[in-house]
């Protein structure tokens, strides 16, 4: 029987293969799309059984080839470009192909946890998984809002476990694939490195200069509560994926430095400091950006807490300290972008 992994090279799909390998799992398929063939370093320390392209899984999927012999499917592949303008490429691309994932998972009954993302929020305030908190702004949040509204439909009658996850604001280890799309903790630590700055947005929508506020998730938080469900296929529905705390880009910012810093052998400085020296820039608010940027979340964990999920959830300060440190020590070794 077989783990299947799509995006299995991308970021958090990397780091799933990882953790089902540390649980003793190697019977793992990967899927993925490597026409951008850098991203194979995400999967070089990692042990599977199979590496098949996207398009031809499904086919081979759907043509019956893997009867029988699929434990579950962990589905985070997607188009995760929120600047993405080709509505026709992002719906084939997340939501058809989610589509056909799903109508196998319950002919076959076998479990489907996937990625669904906090972008279906747009611009509210209320995080929370009902249908009048949702309004995406994007063609991407409007992807996985409308494969969401397919899994409502079919979790009463559902045969087996379909657990999707919104996921808010994930950083950590194997991300440098995503260019523009990598988390603002990964950008913040490379302009200091090279720059000895960071560079924040000027204020919007009522925040002031790098106070506006998100919920970042570490992605060790994002694969433990995947494997919660993976061992619970009983559960199923849409849950939240975020720490519950929004923080603001100054704290990610002041987080970034001061591990920085203390890697130098230097003192830790605050923010007051920090912009006292020049440390913090902020540039203006891009217009390409205007109205399709979320400038607060923060997501409601009581559904998610209900499920079983106890665990506490990285803080801004812990997990980008932590991850910081594994940039740093990949610089040091060599080790995979």
């Amino acid at each position: 029987m077989y783990y299947v992994v799509t995006g299995a090279a991308g970021f958090i799909g990397s780091n799933l293969v990882k953790a089902l390998n540390e649980r003793g799992e190697t019977g793992i398929i990967a899927v993925d799309n490597l026409t951008r063939a850098d991203k194979f370093r995400n999967l070089a320390d990692c042990e599977i059984a199979d590496f098949i392209d996207k398009r031809d899984f499904v086919v081979q999927l759907t043509a019956g080839e893997f009867e029988g012999s699929i434990e579950a499917i962990l589905h985070q592949g997607a188009c995760s470009d929120t600047m993405e303008t080709d509505g026709r490429y992002m719906m084939e691309n997340n939501y058809r192909y989610s589509v056909a994932l799903l109508d196998y998972c319950q002919e076959e009954e076998v479990p489907l946890l996937y990625a669904s993302s906090a972008s279906v929020y747009g611009a509210g305030r209320v995080f929370r998984e009902l249908r009048e908190c949702e309004a995406p702004l994007n063609i991407y949040g409007y992807s996985k809002f409308l494969f969401d509204q397919v899994v409502r439909r079919r979790l009463p009658d559902a045969g087996s476990q379909i657990a999707g996850f919104r996921y808010f604001n994930v950083y950590g280890p194997n991300e440098a694939h995503k260019g523009r799309m990598a988390s603002v903790a990964f950008h913040f630590f490379n302009q200091f490195r090279s720059e000895k700055r960071v560079k924040l947005f000027q204020g919007r929508d009522g925040y002031a200069d790098g106070e506006q506020k998100r919920d970042f998730v570490s992605v060790e938080d994002v694969v433990g509560v995947n494997l919660h469900f993976l061992e619970r296929p009983a559960l199923s529905g849409i849950f939240n994926l975020g720490t519950g705390r929004s923080q603001s880009f100054h704290d990610v910012a002041v987080a970034t430095v001061n591990a920085c810093l203390r890697a130098e052998g230097q003192a830790a400085l605050t923010l007051e400091q920090m912009r006292a020296r020049n440390v913090i820039e902020y540039i203006a608010f891009p217009d390409a950006l205007k109205g399709k940027y979320q400038s607060y979340t923060e997501a409601d964990n009581a559904l998610l807490r209900r499920s079983g999920y106890t665990d506490p959830f990285l803080t801004v300060e812990e997990g980008v300290s932590r991850y910081c440190g594994q940039l740093l020590a990949q610089e040091g070794g060599g080790s995979k972008e």
